[in-house]
């Protein structure tokens, strides 16, 4: 509360007028306000930042607004670190580097700061689609200018509205591009803004940041986006997009303009090379009077100085005297070794000829100079400082100014790539409408340029209304989790502003994007590989909404085959029913796919093609040679239906298995097919006889009851009801007998049924 009460006596540049003063009030009033609808935490952290800052002088930064911003917003999509390392957003997983990411293929900045901004856009991009189409326009218009035939489509307002906007001048994209090279070459103005702020700048540092700030001020001026306002003809302007006049208008204010020349006009550019910061400050219109008066002290104590030579050259007689200045040591009188000297006289140093004096006039007048040299850099040094606090009245427009530029970089950069790579734009439906992804043609925006034409390229339809869920098994390498981690980097591309890898795209706005892919363990906190999976599943449900899109990569297979699919089966229910999500469904378990059963119309079965040497595996004990030899060529093509194969072997032959390993693995495998090919083809006939002896015993019954209608007689109906529950559990018991793997209980199962007979039989 002290700090925001105060902060008037952070302001250098408060205004007289009673105007200012009340906006300034209301503005503190309101920040405090702000501050205090906090949760209590939130403040207890800011107030422990403020004095931990206060040691460094630092704590000014949180007086002002533009210093929060919420954690979370609705307007941007906070990525999860799961989702960052699994589709390699920032790094790659290999060793750790931006190279082979996706911000590593995004980025074609000029300029740092660019691409910090670059890195900011890429983890929290946007779920507002108008402003998703403001920086689409604003790229689309960036490109086109440049010579791109692909830029030119759906370039217009948001709805549609004057969507033909006709090419701007060449004028403009090399302005931009000009602006940005030079800016490349300057330093970090970004960091460079702060750290003059924080008066830690050096005075070569702020002039060179200033004069960068200047310098693109000035060129985008060029582009007359200011004058061009009052006109209502836009095919007279030069630039079009909404987003980039107001960007252009930011950067080139006559405000940051003026203040830039103004701030260094007052500083000697020489002096700030060589650090002088006595000579540093040019003095004008009666500002830093202490300077002024420090300096005009040195300089009458240096004429004082250099007046004593008139003194010592009647004293000795020698018109030609002159101050000598040896090894830094100034104001020295050079005298023959014969020639006496009063003894007040300092001997400095001698020659073999001359020696070397200071007299006691000289001594006293070169103290006098030192002592007011030195209040002199005290002068400059407190005059420095409060040039630099004087910017602090200026450093929200010129962080606004250098802002602008860093989104001018970002737009640049995402228009290189849509000229380069032949990307198109992607297209938004309105909020109104259902949830839904269309991609044709789509490629893996990392692997698109590793591959160039040889990247096969895959459609993906998901509707809310109609098939929101693909499922996708295949061969291991074939190509699945490359499928789907393209989709949810178009995704991310399009909501970023980016143009996309794709033949075309027509998209939702998401509201987030939610991976489970890979397997790791953390032994330090005792969680298992498995309970990891389960906890990222468990993450994705508790936050992902109808608006999501869920890619799930083999959830499952840290544990046993059977709960592997029931939990992978359960999760994938839960997402379907309770969600209503886009997923995408990697699995190497074909039984999920049968859960379109109870989502028709709402799941779709796919795997990534392939082909196959047609060899039919006839005798077991060769079938290792068999399927050593059999081909499998990977097409990477999603198709429709669900493959059986996953070709581990292959995969082990890749990893260079031993050959008798894969050979046993091969045998061992065959006779686990074989043997659950039996038990499904013995239930099915057991099945088939089971309701063939159902039948025959049931009309049997029938007739036996109609041949000895004693029964009816002798028992009345209570003895024909007791009948017919006997033949139900006797009937129970042989099926449950033949259906059960446990031969055991199978075994019990026929006792009882024996036992129901032998009664049935005694009647």
């Amino acid at each position: 509360m002290s700090l925001y009460e105060n902060m008037s006596e952070y302001n250098p540049a408060d205004n007289p007028k009673q105007s200012t003063e009340v906006i300034e009030q209301g503005s503190h009033r309101f920040a405090i306000e702000g501050i205090m609808n906090m949760p209590d935490l939130v403040v207890q952290a800011l107030a422990l930042s403020i004095r931990h800052l206060k040691q460094f002088g630092f704590e000014r930064i949180l007086c002002l607004g533009a210093s929060f911003r919420p954690f979370s917003s609705n307007v941007e999509m906070t990525l999860s670190a799961n989702t960052l390392q699994q589709l390699e957003v920032l790094k790659n997983n290999s060793d750790g580097s931006e190279s082979g990411s996706l911000l590593q293929s995004l980025n074609r900045t000029l300029t740092i700061f660019g691409s910090r901004l670059l890195r900011q856009w890429v983890t929290h991009p946007l779920c507002d689609r108008n402003m998703i189409s403001a920086r689409l326009d604003a790229v689309s218009e960036i490109s086109e200018s440049m010579g791109s035939s692909r830029a030119s489509q759906n370039i217009g307002g948001l709805d549609g509205e004057d969507s033909d906007i006709t090419i701007v001048q060449p004028e403009f994209s090399y302005i931009l591009s000009s602006v940005l090279t030079n800016l490349g070459r300057s330093p970090d103005i970004q960091r460079g803004i702060t750290r003059i702020f924080h008066r830690t700048a050096t005075p070569s540092e702020f002039i060179a940041v200033i004069q960068a700030i200047l310098y693109a001020g000035k060129q985008l001026q060029q582009l007359h986006i200011e004058d061009e306002d009052n006109s209502n003809n836009m095919r007279a302007k030069t630039v079009h997009s909404g987003l980039l006049r107001k960007l252009i208008l930011t950067a080139s204010s006559s405000s940051v303009i003026g203040n830039a020349a103004k701030m260094l006009s007052t500083l000697n550019k020489e002096a700030a090379d060589e650090n002088d910061l006595q000579n540093l400050i040019i003095i004008s219109n009666g500002q830093f009077t202490e300077v002024a008066r420090a300096r005009k002290e040195v300089q009458l104590a240096r004429e004082k100085l250099d007046s004593l030579i008139d003194l010592y050259r009647k004293r000795l007689g020698m018109r030609k005297l002159e101050f000598l200045s040896v090894s830094g040591t100034t104001h020295l009188i050079e005298l023959p070794l014969d020639l006496k000297v009063p003894l007040s006289w300092v001997k400095i140093n001698s020659t073999k000829k001359t020696v070397r004096y200071h007299p006691p006039e000289v001594l006293t007048a070169l103290e006098q100079l030192s002592l007011e040299k030195e209040k002199l850099n005290i002068a400059s040094k407190a005059a420095w400082d409060s040039f630099l606090k004087e910017f602090s009245k200026y450093y929200a427009e010129f962080q606004a100014a250098v802002q602008a530029l860093a989104t001018l970089d970002c737009l640049h950069s995402l228009a290189i790539l849509c000229r380069n790579k032949n990307y198109v734009r992607p297209d938004f439906v309105y909020d109104d409408e259902p949830v839904q992804i269309h991609i044709r043609a789509g490629r893996h925006p990392v692997l698109d340029t590793t591959l160039q034409d040889n990247f096969v390229p895959n459609d993906t339809n998901l509707h809310a209304d109609r098939e929101y869920c693909q499922i996708v098994t295949g061969p291991n390498m074939g190509g699945k989790s490359c499928y789907i981690r393209q989709v949810a980097l178009i995704a991310i591309m399009a909501q970023v502003g980016s143009f996309v890898p794709a033949s075309s795209a027509k998209l939702h706005v998401l509201d987030g994007i939610y991976t489970r892919m890979g397997a790791s363990d953390s032994i330090q906190q005792g969680r298992s590989t498995f309970l990891e999976e389960l906890s990222e599943a468990s993450h994705i449900i508790h936050n992902c909404t109808a608006r999501s899109l869920v890619i799930i990569d083999e959830l499952g297979r840290g544990t046993s085959t059977h709960d592997g699919v029931a939990i992978a089966y359960a999760t994938l229910h839960y997402l379907l029913e309770q969600k209503r999500c886009m997923v995408l469904f990697v699995t190497h378990y074909p039984k999920i796919a049968d859960i379109r059963t109870e989502f028709p119309g709402s799941v779709g079965a796919y795997h990534v093609s392939y082909l196959t040497s047609h060899k039919d595996i006839k005798d077991m004990d060769t079938v290792d040679s068999t399927t050593d030899h059999e081909d499998v060529i990977y097409l990477y093509k999603l198709v429709t239906g669900v493959s059986e194969r996953s070709f581990g072997f292959k995969v082990a032959q890749l990893a260079q298995l031993p050959s008798s390993c894969i050979s046993r693995a091969t045998v061992m495998a065959s006779r686990l097919e074989a043997l659950e090919s039996c038990r499904t083809g013995n239930r099915l006939e057991n099945k088939r006889l089971l309701e063939k002896v159902l039948i025959d015993n049931e009309q049997k019954s029938q007739e036996n009851m109609l041949e000895t209608p004693v029964c009816f007689h002798q028992g009345g109906a209570g003895d024909l009801e007791d009948i017919d529950n006997a033949y139900k559990e006797f009937f129970l018991n042989l099926k449950a007998s033949i259906s059960d793997d446990d031969l055991a209980r199978s075994f019990q199962f026929l006792n009882h049924a024996q036992s129901i007979a032998k009664d049935l039989i005694s009647r």
